[in-house]
């Protein structure tokens, strides 16, 4: 059941005096184990190119167990990470993983459409929960999911792989302390061309869109880079291929307003390529080119410096960063709250861009 309005900003701040909120619930159900198992809860792209060999190179957790609804997928994970077969569900018998002790934490890999009640489910059967961004469709969605973790005294974070990369915390450090001054403008793009035709990133119903998927890396971009929350926003869809993309935004422009007069100015899209971050200070600047590829951010600043550390992979790092946060009872680095403030900001994207004129946020 969603909060009702006049209560969300409430329930937002609440939460993250937060890092307060969640702790005590990862202390009380902080596991007594020196790994944690995870089970990945669907088996698309993302699960299986990217972390479940992740998995392979993390010190704080492993891949224990899948959740599937393909049976044909089953036999080739058993065969390459050696899943018995106690640790293998379909999405009707999923509720069961509460009484499987190898299983400590729960990574929702779905449809985003799906994401919510998964959470609500994995918080239910006592297990710690990972989601992959973006957190839900609504803003009610991501209240639901959070309201379950911290029912059962179950930790949540967001799979917010770049708050986690060395660049990116430097970037976010770099306006925290204001080393070339306050932020005054964020220009943050991200895209890629999808040639598919009939995808669930296609269809409205299942959370598809390019501003729910790649444009929540310049969202957060923004809101890391400036350290504040946006007051209003305006926005635009555009589409060079209306034929399939009926239902969801092929590209999204939208623009930021923040409290202390900053702004950022966005652009994210399945049309074309686009990965790049530019922010101006007062006294400099800041550039990553790209500022969230997989294989390593590169970068520079007006002060000379340069922004290349790499580490070996980025989803491991996210992965052991967050169970070794349940392992020792500390919050998230990216909450469920972090998720949220997200959504918060996507639904009144689409609501400017439907009406065609600037909507203020509460």
């Amino acid at each position: 059941m969603p909060l009702p309005h006049s209560t969300r900003r409430e329930f937002i701040q609440t939460l993250s005096l937060g890092a307060g909120a969640l702790l005590l619930p990862n202390i009380l159900c902080r596991p007594k184990k020196a790994r944690l198992g995870v089970a990945l809860v669907g088996l698309g792209y993302y699960s299986t190119d990217l972390l479940a060999p992740a998995l392979q190179l993390t010190q704080h957790c492993y891949l224990a167990g899948i959740v599937t609804g393909t049976p044909d997928k089953i036999p080739r994970w058993q065969r390459e990470y050696g899943i018995p077969d106690r640790n293998v569900y379909n999405y009707q018998n999923f509720d069961e993983i509460a009484n499987n002790p190898d299983i400590d934490i729960v990574y929702v890999v779905l449809p985003s459409s799906m994401h919510s009640e998964y959470c609500v489910r994995a918080a239910n059967a006592g297990k710690q929960v990972f989601c992959e961004k973006p957190m839900a469709k609504t803003v009610a969605e991501c209240e639901a999911a959070i309201r379950a973790c911290r029912e059962n005294k179950v930790s949540l974070a967001i799979g917010y792989r770049m708050q986690h990369e060395p660049n990116t915390q430097e970037i976010i450090r770099i306006g925290r302390e204001k080393v070339f001054g306050a932020p005054k403008l964020v220009k943050a793009s991200a895209g890629y061309y999808d040639g598919r035709a009939d995808h669930w990133k296609q269809k409205k119903a299942m959370g598809g869109g390019a501003m729910y998927d790649m444009g929540v890396y310049t969202l957060q971009a923004a809101r890391y880079c400036t350290g504040e929350e946006p007051i209003a926003v305006t926005a635009r869809h555009s589409t060079t291929r209306p034929d399939i993309y009926t239902e969801v935004d092929e590209t999204t422009h939208f623009e930021l307003e923040f409290p202390s007069g900053a702004r950022a100015e966005c652009a994210t899209s399945f049309g074309q390529s686009m990965n790049s971050l530019h922010v101006t200070y007062e006294n400099g600047w800041v550039q990553l080119q790209p500022f969230q590829a997989y294989n390593g951010i590169r970068g520079e600043a007006s002060d000379g410096r340069r922004f290349d550390a790499r580490i070996p992979n980025q989803q491991a790092k996210q992965m052991d960063d967050d169970a070794l946060a349940i392992l020792e009872g500390r919050p998230m680095l990216a909450p469920g709250e972090e998720g949220l403030r997200d959504i918060r900001v996507i639904e009144a994207v689409y609501e400017a861009a439907a009406k065609g004129e600037r909507v203020v946020l509460d």
